[in-house]
């Protein structure tokens, strides 16, 4: 049985990742999708988003890379995973001491196929899988690419950003040499502001720079959806954050179709 896993990455923060990886992953538990979200980041912002304390979460993210190098002992899936609130939306919460896991495990070998390894089971529990990666390189962001079929990257437009998305681009490719095969991904252009010109030649120069790779759908601005993450609901279930909501909507309708062409492509 296939259970697509989409990672949502930038290697910078405040473009929007974890309100990405959180609206999508709503919207597909929303459509009757089984769906598991992965906290790799230790900033803890999509556990805390989804009603819980990342300082006691409980067994997590951090646990499995513990018990992998048998540190702590192996916990089975149901001790990793929450049920959240939401129907059909599961939870494998991260800790800030996953902080530390590049010192202590960044020298030991086979540590990138943690992840991987661990979603293998759960092909019969769940049908999707997002990832919120931490904006930086390291043996999280590593194992969060190797475990992907598909990479979602969220930019801000404003050209601070770029910086963080040519970063994650050489990452991407670093990683790809690793696997030997590409990792299909999708610039999603965000916190769009249509009213300063900074924001719409920002747009232009990302659609101009990554013909091919960048999605049509534009993430505004919204000021809701600050409202929508202090609620604990992904922003398209907040009916206030509209004009985020829709966007989101339209983007996961692109990702869907996006998908299946690239499957109809390998088939063919």
């Amino acid at each position: 049985m296939n259970m697509p896993v989409w990672a949502v990455a930038n290697q910078k923060g405040g473009v929007g990742k974890t309100t990405t990886a959180a609206a999508l992953a709503g919207l597909l538990a929303d459509g009757s999708a089984r769906t598991l979200l992965v906290d790799m980041d230790p900033h803890g912002s999509l556990t805390t988003y989804l009603g819980f304390d990342a300082e006691a979460a409980g067994p997590g993210v951090y646990e499995l890379f513990r018990a992998r190098v048998g540190d702590a002992a192996a916990a089975d899936d149901d001790t990793l995973i929450r049920q959240t609130a939401i129907d059909r939306l599961w939870l494998m919460p991260s800790s800030p001491a996953m902080a530390t896991l590049d010192r202590q495990l960044g020298v030991r070998a086979g540590m990138g196929l943690v992840l991987a390894d661990a979603l293998q089971p759960l092909h019969s529990r769940f049908d999707r899988v997002v990832i919120d990666c931490p904006p930086m390189l390291g043996v999280l962001m590593i194992n969060t690419l190797v475990a992907c079929e598909r990479l979602i990257i969220p930019t801000q437009t404003e050209f601070l950003a770029l910086g963080g998305l040519q970063r994650m681009l050489r990452s991407l490719a670093m990683v790809e040499r690793s696997r030997g095969v590409p990792i299909p991904y999708r610039i999603v252009p965000t916190l769009f502001d249509s009213r300063t010109r900074a924001s719409q030649t920002c747009l232009d120069s990302l659609r101009a720079d990554y013909p091919g790779t960048i999605s049509t759908v534009v993430v505004p601005t919204d000021t809701q959806v600050r409202e929508a993450s202090r609620a604990g609901l992904p922003v398209a279930s907040w009916p206030a954050a509209r004009r985020a909501g829709e966007a989101y909507r339209a983007l996961l309708r692109e990702l869907l179709a996006w998908e299946q062409s690239l499957a109809q492509a390998g088939a063919a």
